[in-house]
């Protein structure tokens, strides 16, 4: 089983952990062995955090989007509801 590769330009990886990997890569070969595996865990992990938080973004956007319409839809309805509500006052009037 081969190793990802721990950075490229489009993983947008924070700098930090970015330097971090380069810093790790550079090493000699008997520590680098020991440390690639936690840094491909680190790398992983904020890949998976950047996903999550990305998808958590997007799912509020929505959720504000919803409510905006739904304010929109209520405040529709509740000017229907005194217009029916003045048209039936109104007629009730004209027969007494």
């Amino acid at each position: 089983m081969s190793q990802p590769k721990i950075a490229t330009p489009t993983d947008e990886l924070p700098k930090d952990v970015a330097d971090l990997a380069t810093a790790v890569a550079g090493l000699p070969a008997e520590y680098r062995s020991k440390l690639e595996t936690l840094m491909y865990r680190v790398v992983d992990s904020t890949k998976r955090r950047r996903r999550i938080l990305n998808l958590v973004q997007e799912a509020l956007s929505q959720l504000r989007l919803d409510m905006k319409y739904l304010l929109f839809d209520l405040e529709a309805t509740r000017r229907e509801r005194d217009e029916y509500k003045a048209r039936f006052d109104g007629g009730a009037d004209d027969q007494e």
